[in-house]
């Protein structure tokens, strides 16, 4: 890529401090012990019927019925920090709160009780258990991935939903969707990590969704501009409202979506994916429904983590099984190199290689496909002038060491096992190359376009699919055959002492 945006641009914007929210509900700042209002979205004023400045510094209690100030103070008095669940009334106007609670105040997010939308105890219940169980079928990650979002579609009524997987580099591919005609289809295509930029990861770590009901909304300002306790921005990670970065606004029009909500999903408390909800025209979910996407939230990401996690398991035992069959060989054969290479389990199928080489005592014994002699005197030569200490692995060997060039459909990938670096004794896997074809949405090269002046900047414009190929390239290697390699280096280091005795 030409420019990481993500790092270097996107993920530095202060997301937090935008000062604004969306029209859609309304914000509160509340002194914590007596609960005057100190700061307040200014269209409260809608809702109370008088200005802004007389409603600062005013006391909460004037608008609240008693009972309710009662109730919350108690719920506040649990310890429970944050989103704190709350139905209040002002000036006859029924509204369903969220209470965060801050070092020195209380921050209160407001939003209408939506009467056409109201729905049982009953039927939230039954929607959810319904969901919970059609997920609880999938036996693999991608059935989980396509039943939550059929099942989501079918409730919300969004026009479209998808699945969106993060790689290592934090590119998101999307792995299922279901979408009306209405929308362009993304299924197996890539974003750039610059889409969901580092920030904006962070802040789904806090806060399980985020809704833009309609992207052309006018944002809301906060009053007074500065928090009179804090004598800055009031910050808003984690308030549902916040308002919206307008290069996000941008790049929703660019897709053509004009109402969008985005879900995490969780594994290993990572951001692993999000399920992105769109809609063509504006569309508000109410607070239940939105509480539904909540919960579900926490479902999805707990089915799939089991999946991962049970996957993990099994193929943990299965590598020690191998390793501990190929320690077991050693022993008898008193060879290393006999006992890593010559028997049905060695180290070629332990760790999914194509070819290895092993240097030990100014020895060169392969087995496979591996490079000419040149390569692997020389290979041996850089890795012993490295002092490599520790287990090592790279995915694009010609990236680091030139010669490799020339070996890459056998040796574009090589896992290094250091049995005593400093004699340059050394075991090296092999993994050949794999040439892949990304399908991203739209060139990645421009995800953020800068005007004239360097300082104004737009989202790229377009999402068609544009093809880039990957060479030199072999398959990951798993953090799991990282950590048997690390066991299987302390053992042969243990024997080859042993036997120098």
């Amino acid at each position: 890529m030409a420019s990481n945006y993500d790092s270097e641009f996107c993920g530095n914007l202060p997301l937090h401090n935008v000062n604004m929210i969306q029209p859609h509900g309304y914000l509160v700042v509340l002194e914590k012990e007596s609960l005057n209002i100190i700061q307040i979205s200014e269209n409260l004023s809608d809702v109370l019927g008088i200005s802004a400045v007389e409603i600062i510094s005013s006391n909460f209690s004037d608008y609240v019925p008693q009972k309710q100030i009662e109730e919350l103070k108690a719920k506040i008095e649990t310890g429970i920090k944050d989103k704190i669940p709350v139905s209040l009334t002002l000036n006859n106007i029924e509204l369903l709160a969220l209470v965060h609670a801050r070092q020195e105040y209380f921050l209160l997010e407001l939003e209408r009780v939506q009467a056409e939308d109201e729905r049982t105890f009953i039927n939230v219940f039954q929607e959810i258990k319904y969901v919970m169980a059609a997920v609880d079928v999938a036996t693999s990650v991608q059935d989980a991935c396509e039943i939550a979002i059929r099942e989501l579609k079918r409730i919300s009524g969004f026009d479209g939903i998808m699945m969106y997987r993060f790689d290592e580099n934090w590119n998101g591919t999307v792995i299922a969707e279901d979408k009306s005609d209405a929308l362009e289809p993304y299924l197996g295509v890539t974003f750039p990590a610059s889409d969901v930029p580092r920030q904006a990861r962070e802040l789904y770590l806090r806060n399980p969704y985020r809704l833009i009901p309609n992207r052309e909304y006018t944002p809301v300002r906060l009053y007074p501009v500065l928090n009179s306790l804090t004598n800055s921005f009031t910050d808003l990670s984690d308030c549902n409202l916040r308002s919206v970065a307008a290069v996000h606004i941008e790049y929703l029009g660019n897709m053509g979506v004009t109402a969008s909500m985005s879900v995490r999903v969780i594994h290993n408390e990572q951001l692993w994916g999000l399920i992105a909800c769109h809609h063509t025209k504006p569309y508000y979910l109410s607070f239940e429904l939105c509480s539904i996407f909540e919960l579900l939230s926490s479902v999805v990401s707990n089915k799939i983590s089991s999946i991962i996690n049970k996957e993990e398991y099994g193929r943990v035992a299965d590598l020690q099984s191998q390793r501990n069959s190929i320690i077991d060989h050693i022993y008898s054969d008193r060879n290393i190199e006999q006992g890593l290479l010559e028997h049905d389990e060695n180290i070629l199928k332990l760790f999914n290689s194509k070819g290895a080489v092993i240097f030990n005592n100014s020895k060169i014994t392969t087995a496979g496909e591996v490079p000419h002699n040149d390569m692997l005197e020389n290979l041996h030569l850089w890795l012993h002038a490295k002092e490599i200490g520790k287990v090592f692995s790279t995915t694009t060997l010609p990236d680091i060491f030139d010669e490799a060039a020339s070996e890459a459909p056998i040796a574009s990938g090589a896992l290094i096992i250091p049995l005593d670096s400093h004699n340059g004794n050394y075991i090296v896997c092999f993994r050949p190359e794999v040439v892949q074809t990304i399908t991203w949405g739209g060139d990645p090269n421009q995800t953020i376009n800068f005007a004239a002046d360097g300082k104004t900047y737009h989202p790229r414009n377009s999402f068609k699919s544009w093809l880039q190929t990957v060479k030199n390239t072999s398959l990951p290697w798993h953090k799991d055959e990282l950590g048997v390699a690390d066991t299987l280096r302390s053992f042969v280091y243990e024997f080859k002492t042993k036997q120098a005795i």
